[in-house]
């Protein structure tokens, strides 16, 4: 039965157009008695006001109040509907009731992530300084891994069918030429790695051969080849120091832009790339790095000097920042939070080498201007 109620009716209700007017049966006996034609009559789809119903039996919340957690790591996370605070009532006694606390913002699970960091952190440090060898398999099964995280995004979420046979052949070809024959080789094998792409493709119906091409020669750069300079560090004779050197600098990065920016951060670096970067965290970053480098530059590195140390370490801040945003970019055109699970407390390896690939060649470059190729 339609509610009761006194005056015109709503026309929201299945009543008469606007400018008309009526009147609905009153409270009374005989008003009661009488049907009112609206209870036949079937309203049109009335619009979305903006305003949301009070909840109540068979009334659901649109889908998009049940949504909940942030879509990336750094993204503020809402809390949820039932421990949000509710409106206060003006015709209670008293003072409004306190908010609940604000739920914790999304991130890493901290502890999982050390330890999964300190891990990593063995294996490198033991494979260096045994045989170099061990490290450059290594290398090769991270980036082999890397590659494919990122074609496996690629595909679920945009369809692109990146050829994974020959990268995977042609970036374990590039660091074992880096390592070798030093840049020239390196540039030779990531050639022969795209062609090999192009003809791999061609097996393939020609409907987005352009796309999937141009993908695959995307990841042969970005993951296999910047990791080959990596390799031209191991190669000199004081290479295992300058691999360190360059994983304790981006370690650094990460950790200032962490320790300013959780307690000084006011001011967005990118809000629309990464909402968790500020400013002050770069500030950090680079305090940090330069003191790191100009330690690391004077008592790691073959006549090595600490005012290099502090270019270096700058030069490293800004690389390792610049790489973090350019993931998270391809990670918010995909529309993921990680590349994969791989690393608890990290997401996937792809999420660990956004800072270092990109760092790589960085300083690869400043070592070979102060101290040479070694």
């Amino acid at each position: 039965m339609p509610p009761v109620v006194d005056g015109p009716v709503p026309p929201h209700w299945g009543g008469p157009a606007l400018g008309q007017s009526q009147q609905s049966p009153l409270r009374s006996g005989a008003g009661m008695a009488q049907t009112h034609p609206m209870a036949t009559q079937h309203s049109a789809p009335e619009r979305f006001s903006g305003q949301v119903p009070d909840s109540g039996p068979g009334v659901q919340e649109p889908a998009a109040t049940r949504l909940s957690g942030p879509l990336f790591r750094d993204d503020p996370e809402a809390p949820p509907m039932s421990q949000q605070a509710p409106f206060p009532d003006p015709s209670a006694d008293g003072p409004a009731p306190a908010a609940p606390p604000a739920a914790p913002k999304g991130g890493r699970d901290l502890r999982a992530a050390i330890g999964v960091g300190l891990g990593l952190g063995v294996v490198v440090v033991v494979s260096l300084f045994i045989v170099k060898w061990l490290f450059v398999g290594v290398v090769a099964a991270v980036v082999v891994i890397g590659m494919w995280e990122l074609t496996s995004r690629l595909a679920e979420t945009k369809g692109i069918a990146v050829p994974r046979p020959p990268l995977a052949v042609g970036g374990v070809g590039m660091l074992v030429a880096a390592y070798l024959g030093g840049p020239e080789a390196a540039l030779v094998a990531l050639a022969l790695t795209c062609l090999a792409v192009l003809v791999w493709r061609m097996s393939e119906p020609p409907e987005d051969y352009l796309r999937d091409v141009t993908a695959g020669i995307f990841t042969a750069f970005y993951v296999p080849f910047l990791a080959t300079f990596v390799m031209l560090m191991l190669a000199a004779d004081d290479g295992p120091r300058r691999v360190v050197l360059f994983l304790v600098l981006t370690v650094c990065s990460d950790t200032g832009a962490y320790a300013a920016g959780s307690r000084f951060g006011k001011h967005k670096l990118a809000p629309r790339i990464s909402p968790g970067k500020t400013r002050e965290g770069l500030v950090g970053a680079v305090l940090l790095c330069m003191l790191a480098g100009a330690l690391g530059m004077k008592l790691m590195i073959d006549q090595g000097q600490w005012w290099q140390g502090l270019v270096l370490g700058a030069c490293v801040a800004v690389s390792a920042t610049l790489g973090d945003l350019g993931e998270s970019m391809i990670k918010r055109d995909l529309g993921i939070k990680d590349m994969g699970t791989l690393l608890p407390g990290h997401g996937g390896l792809m999420d660990r080498l956004d800072s270092l690939l990109p760092t790589a060649p960085v300083v690869w470059l400043v070592l070979v201007g102060f101290v040479g190729a070694g």
